[in-house]
């Protein structure tokens, strides 16, 4: 398997990464509360792939470039304890990425709740890394 691709990250694009994160967890979450499941899985992966690129970027000062976003866990190994909290939450989610943008069938309350959950946990890190940073 040839080396992750990667892309420099500035500590401006740092906040940027969180801040995408952010409004894709807000969103997550007012899709929830509105019964649609299928978004509030969608955008809760987005928050935890930006979370991911946030931790990367301010703990590696690189994030993941790859097509393959599983990828993206090698690098968040590299960035530290914070980094691996995030890899164990991103890794939970990525399976829904397929399941919330291609596949026909709904996604069940359930499981778009635990996405938010996940998601919103992702992105406590990623707010905590970037406020130390």
């Amino acid at each position: 398997m040839p080396p992750p691709r990667t892309r420099p990250v500035r500590p401006a694009q740092v906040r940027q990464h969180l801040a995408k994160a952010e409004e894709f967890l807000a969103v997550a979450e007012d899709a929830l509360a509105a019964g649609r499941t299928i978004a509030a899985t969608g955008n809760a992966v987005h928050a935890a792939i930006n979370a991911a690129d946030a931790v990367c970027g301010a703990r590696t000062r690189t994030r993941s470039a790859g097509p393959d976003h599983l990828q993206a866990l090698g690098l968040l190994a590299r960035a530290g304890p914070d980094g691996a909290e995030v890899a164990r939450h991103l890794s939970r989610l990525l399976p829904l990425k397929t399941r919330a943008e291609y596949d026909p069938d709904d996604v069940p309350r359930q499981v778009a709740s635990r996405a938010v959950a996940t998601a919103r946990r992702a992105v406590g890190v990623a707010r905590r890394v970037v406020a130390t940073s």
